[in-house]
């Protein structure tokens, strides 16, 4: 669980260092809409510190109860498909003006409820830890 945490930390940073990239680069060439490339930073930002949470999980694993630690990782990871990913779909959907169908916008705020949810069992994991003398 370790490494898979490390593993998919890592990918995912470097998934949002591009996504940023593209934002401040390829984004801001093709739209002046303030609002648009506000979202779309959200989602990076967003994107980038639970990428960063996944790395904890993995650099933590061995303080915590794995079990929480596990569902931990599951939420980071479903709060970024969520949150993130329907604030990148948003963008997508806004800056080719297509219709933006009402569950994408339900989606962000329960990707949110992951994040924290994810965040709670991150602490939860060390609630049980009984560091060995």
């Amino acid at each position: 669980m370790q490494k898979t945490n490390l593993f998919l930390g890592s990918i995912l940073a470097g998934m949002a260092v591009a996504a940023g990239a593209f934002g401040a680069h390829g984004l801001q060439r093709v739209t002046t809409n303030t609002q648009l490339i506000q979202t779309y930073q959200t989602a990076v930002q967003y994107h980038f510190w639970h990428a960063i949470a996944l790395l904890l999980c993995g650099a933590l694993t061995i303080y915590g109860e794995r079990k929480m630690n596990y569902w931990a990782r599951q939420s980071f990871l479903a709060g970024l498909i969520c949150f993130s990913g329907s604030l990148y779909y948003l963008t997508y959907l806004r800056l080719n003006e297509l219709p933006v169908a009402k569950w994408v916008v339900l989606v962000t705020p329960v990707g949110g409820l992951f994040f924290i949810s994810g965040w709670v069992l991150l602490a939860f994991s060390f609630a049980k830890f009984k560091p060995s003398n």
